[in-house]
């Protein structure tokens, strides 16, 4: 499969399959065993806002535009004025601090392409509302119930317990605060940036399990994610190398057994992201590169074909074929391409 071929097959799945409802929000992932979508998901439709917007800058075809208007939409739709806060799905019982963080990011995507001043305004007031509901004195609760807002019991399972991989979705304050000025959504990113910066060594392997281990890792990879537009502190730098060193190590053991591609993907881009602090290991990017492009899906079937799967376990594909790890793979793939080619940088200054 050609890399350089990625980009126009997955964009057009995101646009075409049926993924995207037509509500405008998109499901979790198109099962091809059952032949059916799992349900629509805020959290996805964030991913998927922030992607479209990307493709839109990267092609210049106003039917990613459009798309992204859509699913803009469905989530101001879902944004829930009374409680203030975004539902986990649509409709829920619960609401999860990292996808609101992931929404306001999406929102704000599409707010700096059409100014609609409304997405700013949910933005900037589900930013806030994170703080305030899900601050626990100590650090950020991660799922509350609704409508009363009562934290759930937290897990040893990563997704239901605080971490340093909250810092991606505190990066909704930051952006918001870049935007209108807002110093103390500013202060409550450094805040959560010193807590992950004090936290996030014990968080891989964290498992005995190398099924959840490699699930960690793509949690992991949010930290970096979140340390990218603080690579001038040398703490942040640190942990930024220690990481990409971290799970490259963990996916070569792993990944025989179990794998994701966002996982792929996401070292990938955290290679090139951070190639001013860690030179690009070009050789362990090109192969990861290259494993990354098989996980794409070629078919006649158009709720499959330009997808990319999920995972793989002992060599089988899963059925799944997923947003996120689409639109993880092809902004990897698309800025390794631009990479190599010696063209443009990066459309986005921090990841989808």
């Amino acid at each position: 499969m050609s890399i350089a071929l990625s980009l126009a097959p997955a964009g057009r799945w995101l646009l075409d399959s049926g993924i995207q409802e037509p509500s405008g929000g998109f499901a979790r992932f198109y099962d091809a065993e059952t032949g059916k979508n799992r349900t629509v998901s805020t959290e996805i439709s964030g991913y998927a806002a922030s992607a479209l917007v990307y493709l839109f800058r990267v092609t210049g075809d106003e039917a990613y535009l459009a798309c992204a208007r859509k699913t803009a939409h469905f989530l101001v739709q879902a944004w829930d004025e009374q409680l203030r806060t975004f539902p986990f799905e649509h409709p829920s019982q619960h609401s999860y601090f990292f996808d609101c963080g992931i929404i306001i990011r999406g929102l704000l995507a599409v707010w700096r392409e059409t100014r609609d001043e409304q997405l700013l305004e949910i933005s900037s007031a589900a930013a806030h509302a994170m703080i305030a509901d899900f601050h626990s004195g100590q650090d950020y609760h991660p799922i509350l119930a609704l409508p009363e807002k009562d934290p759930l019991p937290r897990t040893g399972q990563w997704s239901r317990a605080p971490g340093c991989y909250q810092l991606k979705a505190a990066m909704a304050w930051r952006d918001v605060a870049e935007i209108t000025g807002d110093s103390a959504l500013t202060d409550a990113y450094l805040e959560m940036l010193d807590s992950a910066l004090a936290t996030h060594s014990s968080f891989l392997p964290g498992e005995s399990c190398k099924h959840r281990v490699m699930d960690r890792l793509h949690a992991y990879s949010y930290f970096l994610e979140g340390l990218i537009p603080m690579l001038h502190g040398p703490e942040c730098i640190k942990a930024y190398i220690e990481g990409i060193k971290a799970i490259s190590m963990l996916l070569r053991e792993i990944e025989s057994e179990f794998v994701r591609s966002d996982v792929y993907a996401q070292l990938l881009r955290a290679r090139m992201y951070g190639a001013a602090v860690l030179p690009v290991d070009t050789l362990a990017a090109a192969a990861e590169s290259e494993t990354l492009a098989a996980f794409q899906a070629a078919s006649h079937d158009p709720r499959v074909n330009g997808g990319f799967f999920f995972g793989r376990r002992a060599g089988t594909f899963s059925p799944h074929v997923n947003p996120v790890s689409t639109v993880f793979a092809l902004q990897a793939l698309e800025m390794w391409r631009q990479q190599t080619a010696e063209s443009k940088p990066p459309c986005l200054p921090i990841p989808i």
